[in-house]
């Protein structure tokens, strides 16, 4: 390091004790763990422990792809996930694109309050409200006796697990998710809103040709991170939502991982399906970035 260098860090010292903190508890907590990986090319035993483990090389990942569950495991996931990628990403751009149309500021002050509550409610608690609202004795089930139809048990029907896991991921989401671009929207030249306003242009086209060009590097940046996360699917809400009828269609990676980890206590077998996971996200955020980059000369490094 020369001393140009040197100095400019010592001039803004302050900065980097401020981050200090943030950097030692990502190295405990993010980095460190990770030599635990070996364990996937291992046959783990806890008196042994890790170093003392017998190597089995890639076995494990051998047992897996010849698995009766890893095709069905794979393609629960990359369901549920490209699903809410497709339904689930544009609701918060389009929620965020109509409630800054909102002229009055306490109506949309509001508006977006009651949008974010869901988010903070618990996942389980989620899972509780939506088996009491699909069962047979729900109100979607006493709406549809009302109509003279038969009840449905909609939680035990197989095909419908992945529009209830969207569907209530949207309600959930959408809200907070929208934070990010209400930011962004507040951040557009005024100056450029009022030249529109002095062409004619109506709401429509503002959000369309002001706002929404505005919005495009947020877009952009948090689709490549919604990508590099398409093959993790977290456990808790679809594992509370689980039942041996609807398990054919529910079982993603993150809960066979728990199933295999936890409850069977078969550590090496599911290290090395969360390691296959992990590079298979890190490839597609990689390929995604690429892609980004050169279409729109934006991407995350």
């Amino acid at each position: 390091m020369n001393k140009k260098k040197f100095r400019q860090i010592w001039g803004h010292w302050q900065l980097y004790v401020m981050v200090l903190p943030a950097l030692v508890w990502l190295l405990l907590f993010a980095y460190k763990p990770m030599y635990g990986l070996i364990i996937a090319f291992k046959d783990f035993s806890f008196r042994a422990g890790i170093w003392g483990s017998k190597w089995v090389g890639v076995q494990h990942f051998q047992r897996l792809f010849s698995s009766y569950w890893f095709p069905i495991i794979l393609k629960n996931t990359l369901t549920l996930s490209l699903l809410s990628l497709v339904f689930g990403f544009p609701m918060p751009i389009l929620f965020a694109l109509m409630v800054n149309e909102i002229r009055n500021k306490k109506v949309q002050s509001l508006i977006q309050t009651v949008s974010y509550a869901p988010h903070f409610i618990s996942t389980i608690v989620v899972c509780g409200l939506l088996l009491l609202i699909l069962s047979p004795e729900g109100i979607i089930n006493l709406f549809l006796n009302f109509l003279g139809k038969d009840s449905v048990y909609f939680i035990q029907e197989p095909d419908m697990f992945k529009w209830i896991y969207v569907i209530s991921g949207i309600w959930q989401q959408t809200g907070w998710d929208a934070i990010i671009y209400f930011a962004a929207l507040s951040g557009v030249d005024k100056s450029l809103v009022e030249a529109a306003e002095i062409d004619g242009a109506s709401r429509f086209q503002k959000m369309v040709h002001v706002y929404f060009p505005a919005l495009v590097p947020t877009i952009v940046i948090l689709l490549i991170l919604r990508c590099g996360s398409i093959m993790s699917v977290g456990y808790e809400k679809v594992y509370a939502l689980q039942n041996s009828v609807n398990l054919i269609r529910s079982e993603v990676i993150s809960t066979y991982v728990y199933k295999i980890g936890l409850t069977n206590q078969d550590f090496s077998f599911a290290s090395a399906v969360g390691l296959l996971n992990s590079v298979v996200n890190t490839v597609l955020l990689v390929v995604v970035n690429s892609f980004a980059k050169k279409v729109n000369h934006s991407g995350l490094f």
